[in-house]
């Protein structure tokens, strides 16, 4: 059962009749979502999608957007779906590198679709779901294109391509990942046995649809099981728990600033009437503990990537080592090294290296991208671009992005432990630090945090709680209060963009004469 077209089928002959999608308000079963899927790959088979070709999407999560998926596979093509939140540059960069022929879009969606299908000088044939008066003449509707009859699955094998998910882009434009059946088969299967998921659990996610979160860690999952996954439309936290609660989710994921989100929250007396008994993901905070009393439930760490699979678990069944997001999964050798791939002593911080143990179970490579797929698949390691630690019992240790360390005055200094240090005050609910041009050498360190709405605070408690916290080399010299942080696709901090910003914008800096906004963040 190494591709998703077997692992519907024996899904659909083991459990018939239970619900595998909560999904737009429904409850759909296997049987009945394997009908769909056969009626929308007819459709699209009659419109000439083959073997190998490519059927981009360009829609927000809705039962729709799955069927294209899998009747995609069916038909042994290859799902691209772009995230609903992309526009203009981002937008053209990925359509570029796709060059669809045909694409399916959500009605919503087209005016920034066209325009940037004009940009790329692109002409696919669109198809079109929802209704509007202002589709353009040469869509057509995808209700047409679920005929009466269905199509059975064509073979491929478990190295076949089944999607290309693209990267979150934190620090630039987003890569485009070739993934295999096999890499979603096997990544659902390691997070089974890894975090002992069940066949009664209901797996909870708001994340994009085009992402691995929503996809390869919660459809397949379900699908292998013969569980079932609950999709919202969004992340909400003034929803958060009451969907939970509606749809009865026994387990949810969270990446990014989602857990902080939730737990700097007001306190509820409900907080603890709620299905839930696992949330998995990444960063898992210092009061982590905290949060699984306040809620009662546990939390387990991991280490993946869209284009490393997860090659690092922290089993649920072990005891929590701090800080470290698990070991190496039997699937993949991890290394440690420094610049020249040389393995370095246990406890040093060098570059993440990951190697699978068995075939077709990372990305094949970026479309478009040859030499971007060189540089990291090279002396025959995957090259995750992550700075780590590992300690003598095979912990492994995130320190941050090797893009994202900040050289101040001969110290490497680690964003990531910044941003950790800053989200222990009850007020910060986000925090990026980023490396600004220094006037003496390298860098000065620059924070923007986002408060809680129902708090107060200024840059001078800020920068007292960073002495409190942080080496005397990683308080920042520059504080900057933001409203809210430019995102990524999935909802990653964009920090490209708030270098970008520090062009024109001002921070507060502590080495100024007064507590007055005097100096700024310039960039070359």
């Amino acid at each position: 059962m190494d591709t998703l077209n077997a692992a519907l089928a024996q899904a659909v002959a083991q459990w018939p009749t239970r619900t595998f999608l909560k999904i737009d308000g429904l409850q759909v079963s296997f049987r009945d979502f394997d009908e769909q899927v056969g009626r929308l790959a007819a459709g699209l088979r009659a419109a000439g999608l083959k073997k190998d070709d490519r059927l981009v999407v360009f829609m927000r999560n809705s039962l729709p957007c799955l069927h294209s998926w899998f009747a995609a596979n069916r038909l042994g093509a290859v799902w691209a779906p772009i995230n609903a939140e992309f526009r203009g540059q981002g937008l053209s960069h990925v359509l570029s590198l796709m060059n669809p022929s045909l694409l399916i879009c959500d009605t919503g969606l087209l005016e920034p679709l066209q325009e940037a299908l004009i940009a790329q000088q692109l002409s696919p044939s669109l198809i079109i779901v929802g209704e509007s008066e202002q589709s353009p003449s040469h869509t057509s509707h995808l209700t047409s294109y679920y005929l009466e009859k269905t199509v059975d699955p064509i073979d491929v094998s478990f190295a076949d391509p089944s999607a290309i998910l693209f990267t979150s882009g934190t620090t630039g434009h987003s890569k485009a990942a070739r993934l295999s059946h096999r890499y979603f088969v096997k990544q659902a299967s390691i997070i089974i046995r890894d975090l002992g998921l069940r066949q009664d659990d209901i797996l909870y996610c708001p994340f994009p649809l085009s992402h691995a979160d929503a996809t390869g860690l919660t459809v397949i999952p379900a699908l292998l099981l013969g569980g079932c996954a609950a999709i919202s439309p969004r992340f909400s936290a003034s929803r958060f728990w009451d969907e939970v609660r509606a749809t009865g989710s026994t387990v949810f994921d969270f990446m990014g600033a989602t857990l902080s989100i939730l737990y700097k929250t007001p306190p509820r007396p409900d907080d603890t009437d709620n299905p839930v008994r696992l949330a998995w993901g990444v960063p898992v905070p210092k009061w982590a503990a905290e949060f699984e009393r306040r809620f009662d439930l546990q939390i387990v760490e991991l280490y993946g990537s869209t284009e490393a699979n997860i090659p690092a678990t922290q089993r649920y069944n072990s005891p929590r080592v701090p800080g470290s997001c698990g070991k190496a999964t039997s699937e993949f050798e991890l290394r440690i090294a420094n610049d020249l791939d040389e393995e370095v002593p246990r406890g040093t911080v060098g570059d993440l290296l990951i190697r699978p143990l068995e075939p077709s179970i990372i990305m094949d490579g970026y479309v478009g991208m040859p030499e971007a797929t060189l540089e990291v698949f090279r002396n025959l390691w995957f090259h995750t671009g992550d700075l780590a630690r590992m300690d003598e019992d095979g912990n492994l240790f995130f320190v941050g992005r090797k893009k994202e360390t900040i050289r101040r005055r001969g110290e490497n200094i680690s964003a990531f432990e910044i941003e950790e240090a800053l989200l222990l005050h009850p007020a910060v609910v986000e925090c990026a630090a980023i490396g600004v041009p220094s006037e003496l050498t390298e860098e000065d360190v620059k924070i923007c945090i986002v408060v809680r709405p129902d708090m107060q605070v200024d840059e001078k408690e800020i920068l007292q709680h960073c002495t409190q916290t942080l080496a005397r080399f990683q308080v920042p010299r520059y504080i900057e209060i933001l409203p809210k942080m430019p995102r990524t696709s999935t909802g990653k901090i964009a920090k490209y963009q708030l270098k970008e910003a520090a062009f024109t914008r001002a921070a507060w800096d502590r080495e100024a004469t007064s507590c007055e906004i005097t100096q700024y963040c310039m960039l070359d």
